[in-house]
């Protein structure tokens, strides 16, 4: 017999700001204990000397997570040029200077459109990755360096958004990316486009998927909540399961298909959308009701791919 997880059975999306200094597992173990829940898991890595906006699942939203893992996400980063870090990023040691004073805001214009579009990026040693079993990040702290291949990947928007030169001048942007994009490889890359290196000073997330960070909450918010025990408040902060997948069409059945579906049974919904996957609604008397996701059959039915329990 299964051990029975202690806590509230808590279901809904918490969108956090992950503080600085502190892990997204972390953050998740934190937020998990302000909400008392019996089940959580968070959404896509952001680094220690990363903020921003780290949706946290709770209960049954834990089952549609991967979606908000494969979202675009959308950063703002401080990229310093004239300098190589062994990180990519402000947590590591200096391994070579470059004076850039002599860039300009045009010079960096101008390499940026290199980067747009689907492009091919080299994930770096300090990564999660594993090679042969292990993270990359362990075997670059024992100094070994192992050959990573390129990896497509989709920038949508490269932006300048502020200059200051000098010998380690500092250029702000915003990134919108595809899953799998790695910020400290792009600017290390614009940084070796610019003949200078570069590397990652700050960085914030400011939108993953269908969150930005105007809906995001800090622990400083939620903790008083938690030290009343007011747990209604909380849940009242949470954000509906199915708004993680608003990208997906929606199929509305009545009570018989809705039915079948909870039976494991493909049905027919007539005018169904243009699409593969969809969001299943009933429609009941006090509005429709969200089931979880349905796939398309090659003969035009819909059968189930991830239900809500005790539906």
């Amino acid at each position: 017999m299964g051990r029975r997880r202690k806590g509230r059975a808590v279901s809904g999306i918490l969108v956090l700001d992950k503080p600085l200094e502190r892990s997204s597992n972390s953050a998740m173990i934190v937020a998990r204990a302000i909400y008392k829940a019996a089940k959580a898991g968070h959404t896509g890595a952001l680094d220690p000397l990363a903020s921003g906006v780290l949706p946290i699942c709770f209960g049954e939203a834990t089952k549609f997570s991967q979606y908000l893992l494969d979202a675009d996400k959308v950063y703002r980063t401080t990229v310093v040029l004239g300098e190589q870090r062994s990180t990519g990023d402000a947590e590591g040691e200096v391994v070579a200077i470059t004076d850039a004073s002599f860039l300009s805001e045009a010079d960096v214009e101008a390499v940026l459109p290199e980067f747009r579009g689907e492009i091919l990026q080299v994930p770096p040693m300090h990564s999660a990755l594993k090679k042969d079993g292990k993270p990359l990040y362990e075997l670059a702290r024992k100094g070994v360096e192992v050959e990573r291949e390129a990896r497509p990947v989709t920038i949508s928007r490269l932006e300048l958004e502020g200059f200051r030169p000098g010998a380690r001048a500092e250029v702000d942007l915003l990134v919108h990316c595809s899953k799998g994009t790695y910020i400290r490889s792009l600017a290390e890359d614009i940084g070796a486009a610019l003949t200078v290196g570069g590397y990652v000073s700050a960085l914030r997330r400011v939108q993953a998927g269908p969150f930005d960070e105007s809906q995001a909450l800090d622990f400083d918010a939620l903790q008083p909540l938690r030290d009343r025990e007011a747990f209604d408040e909380l849940d009242a902060l949470l954000l509906p399961l199915d708004t993680a997948l608003s990208h997906i069409p929606a199929a509305r059945l009545g009570e018989v298909a809705a039915g079948f579906l909870r039976n494991g049974q493909a049905v027919f919904v007539p005018q169904l959308p243009a699409g593969e996957l969809f969001r299943l609604y009933e429609t009941t008397p006090s509005g429709p009701v969200f089931m979880g996701l349905g796939e398309l059959l090659a003969d035009g039915r819909i059968t189930p791919r991830r239900l809500l329990a005790n539906m």
